[in-house]
């Protein structure tokens, strides 16, 4: 008799006389499918998602296997809600505020104008209690969600022409990611949600006057500047956007105890990860950009401050009408005015006098 036929047939005092005790914690193979919201060529916003698995495959010892695939392949790239939800796919990364339009509330998720910034976001999410409510959010979409990387502080995007007054902003066709237009529009904007891979062609023939993305490092990898010389800061709407990964609540909850740690971990490895890269490569992204012709400004006081207007108006607009939101946006607001607090006596004061010295 073979040693499988040993393994299938013996009890197990027969199995140890025969010398072929089976792993006590062995687990059975499992692969899944990981849809992103974004091209491959972003080696950082994409690569998160490439981390996970590499994290996952290791620390399964090559049981668990994940592939990732990135916008277009398998599903379009705002359609990872759609396709977690109805089990398409066992997995996503994308950003929540991309599905707005579903409910203003996944917005919060990822970042809204004048929020947390992405220290501030990660102490909300592992610390508040950001995961507890948007895990409560989710279940109606049959999702479970682990914070999936952030970008830090965006910047405003790109623009053919100055931006100097408020008045700048009526009739601006932007590429603005998600719920942010909403706030464009009360400014007179016209907000345009286009894909990372689109936005290119977009702005080259003129269909809009404005994008913007991320920040320097994949800015650069767009060609951004190519067509628009104008880089201005900071990116209001994006103080610390954050990236989810989305696992199909079924497909989790299938996995032994082990494999759901495993996924937990791999999550929070990706999610450190991703802003290392973009607070390590960023700053000699913007040199070269500077040296290719970008002209880095900062957006006037009064756009600031007519923006801000418009973002609390809008906040108070959403707790009168959206139920889901309120609930969330009435912690969220409660722990940014304390994390705030606190930020202006410690990292506030120590960045701004280490950015003034000459080292």
């Amino acid at each position: 008799m073979d040693r499988r036929s040993i393994l299938k047939h013996a009890g197990i005092a027969g199995v140890l006389a025969a010398g072929a005790a089976p792993a006590v914690h062995a687990q059975a193979a499992i692969r899944w499918r990981l849809a992103s919201s974004f091209p491959k060529a972003l080696d950082t916003i994409y690569g998160a998602a490439e981390v996970f698995a590499e994290k996952v495959n290791a620390m399964s010892g090559g049981k668990f296997v994940v592939s990732v695939h990135p916008a277009g392949e398998l599903m379009p790239a705002f359609g990872i809600v759609d396709g977690v939800q109805q089990g398409t796919v066992e997995a996503g990364h994308t950003a929540p505020y991309y599905y707005f339009g579903k409910d203003d509330t996944f917005a919060m998720g990822t970042a809204i104008p004048f929020g947390l910034n992405s220290r501030q976001l990660t102490a909300w999410y592992f610390d508040g209690n950001g995961m507890k409510l948007f895990r409560e959010f989710y279940d109606k979409y049959n999702i479970i969600n682990f914070p999936g990387g952030n970008t830090g502080s965006q910047m405003g995007g790109w623009y053919r022409k100055e931006v100097k007054t408020v008045a700048d902003i009526k009739g601006l066709k932007m590429r603005i990611g998600g719920f942010a237009g909403k706030v464009l529009t009360r400014m007179g904007g016209v907000p345009q949600n286009i894909p990372g891979g689109e936005i290119y062609q977009a702005l080259e023939k003129g269909t809009i006057d404005a994008t913007e993305w991320v920040g320097p490092y994949d800015d650069e990898k767009l060609g951004f500047f190519k067509v628009a010389k104008n880089y201005y800061y900071p990116g209001w709407w994006e103080g610390g956007a954050q990236l989810d990964f989305y696992i199909n609540k079924a497909a989790f909850n299938a996995l032994s105890k082990e494999y759901q740690a495993i996924v937990e971990a791999a999550t929070a490895y990706a999610h450190t990860e991703m802003q290392a890269r973009y607070d390590a490569r960023n700053p000699q992204a913007i040199k070269r950009l500077v040296a290719n012709g970008a002209k880095v400004l900062p957006f006037p006081k009064a756009v600031m401050d007519e923006a801000f207007k418009q973002s609390m108006a809008l906040y108070t607009e959403l707790n009168d009408t959206n139920p889901a939101w309120k609930k969330i946006y009435t912690d969220y607001s409660a722990f940014r005015k304390d994390a705030n607090v606190w930020f202006r006596f410690t990292e506030a004061n120590f960045d701004n006098f280490m950015q003034r010295q000459k080292l």
